[in-house]
């Protein structure tokens, strides 16, 4: 029994020792397996870059500066596809201007892609004094000669009618150096004409049944004949109505003997038939009278148009003023006349006419040329 006891003391005595031994580890393994929570710790700003407009420029300049690799390479292909693509032009357009100078100064082509060109670029035909002449205005003239013949009359300016084509070009030339010269004098002389002049001459002429019943018939004689559209008709018809104006401003002889005539043609005892015998310039009014021997209706071709015009306008038995009339046959200059309504005729209309020539316009161009001489650039 005495053993027992001092046995227990020494298990007693070994377990206080584990006890001791055990709860460091056991606290330790618990902390382990389940830690309490901790308080944040508060982010250090130390080591944080600022941000600056220095380093905002530094990180840019890094940026673009990979990127120029790729920039530098893309503008010197766009400086380049640039002067490739102004060679180019530069060489078209010099192309361009020696494939027309040989053309139309060397083999004297007329052809459609010609006459825009010489309508946008003026090209020289002439030199009319001190004034050029366009290669525009020639092909203006010489392409209505060219289609009328050759769709009217079936004409071969390529074969056997080369030498008519010959005497058209030659004809062309020299109806726009004339133009020149009376677009000169009209200018030294304050004379000119108007849209309104135009297209009341055109209306004259429309009103007449001349030159088709309606705008369609109208358009489609100029188109098929001449190959004009109207506005072409127009420019035509005012470089007509100039020369004839021109010459009645400069023939003073003409002007004053008409205006002298139709002063005495009011005189209520005057005789018109007398005046007319003594002074019209057409032979057979002097025969007759004045009296134009046949009735006049509005169509009537052997009567200028501003005088069909006038005579429609009065009342039997009035006398007009001095109307400058355009020729109506092939050879005649412009003419000024002094018209008479004798009766009215249902659509019709009798008349007397006294005429005074004027001098054609020609005269006047001859005068200046001598002053001042024409040169042609083109030698058919």
């Amino acid at each position: 029994m005495a053993k027992k006891p001092k046995r227990m003391r020494l298990l007693k005595k070994r377990a206080k020792t584990v006890k001791k031994e055990l709860v460091p580890v056991v606290t330790e393994k618990a902390t382990e397996l389940s830690p309490l929570p901790q308080a944040p710790q508060q982010p250090s700003l130390e080591n944080v870059p600022q941000i600056t407009t220095e380093n905002i420029g530094e990180h840019r300049e890094q940026v673009l500066s990979g990127a120029r690799k790729y920039i530098y390479p893309l503008r010197h292909s766009k400086r380049t596809i640039v002067g490739i693509t102004i060679t180019v032009i530069i060489a078209a357009l010099v192309g361009l201007f020696i494939y027309c100078s040989l053309a139309l100064y060397k083999y004297y082509q007329y052809n459609s892609f010609l006459y825009r060109v010489t309508q946008v670029v003026p090209f020289p035909v002439a030199k009319a004094g001190s004034h050029y002449v366009d290669y525009e205005n020639y092909l203006f003239e010489l392409r209505h000669y060219v289609h009328y013949y050759e769709s009217q009359q079936q004409r071969n300016f390529g074969g056997a009618d080369r030498d008519q084509l010959l005497a058209f070009r030659k004809q062309a030339l020299q109806d726009v150096i004339n133009a020149a010269y009376i677009k000169q004098l009209a200018r030294q002389n304050g004379v000119s004409v108007s849209d309104k002049e135009v297209n009341d001459r055109l209306n004259e002429v429309r009103s007449q049944n001349r030159l088709g019943g309606n705008n369609k018939v109208f358009a489609d004689v100029l188109r098929d004949y001449w190959g004009w559209s109207v506005n072409d008709f127009k420019r035509s018809l005012k470089q007509e109505i100039l020369a004839e104006k021109v010459a009645a401003k400069l023939d003073a002889k003409a002007n004053n003997k008409a205006q002298a005539v139709a002063q005495q043609a009011e005189e209520p005892k005057a005789s018109f038939a007398d005046l007319a015998k003594k002074y019209s310039d057409d032979p057979a009014a002097k025969d007759n009278g004045g009296d134009y021997g046949f009735a006049i209706s509005r169509t009537n071709p052997n009567v200028p148009p501003e005088v069909v015009n006038a005579l429609y306008s009065m009342k039997v038995g009035q006398v007009s003023g001095v109307i400058i009339a355009s020729p109506v046959l092939a050879g005649q200059g412009p003419s000024l006349q002094i018209v008479k309504l004798t009766g009215i005729k249902g659509g019709s209309v009798t008349a007397q006419h006294i005429t005074i020539n004027l001098q054609n316009p020609s005269v006047f161009i001859k005068q200046l040329e001598s002053q001042q001489p024409s040169h042609a650039y083109v030698h058919f």
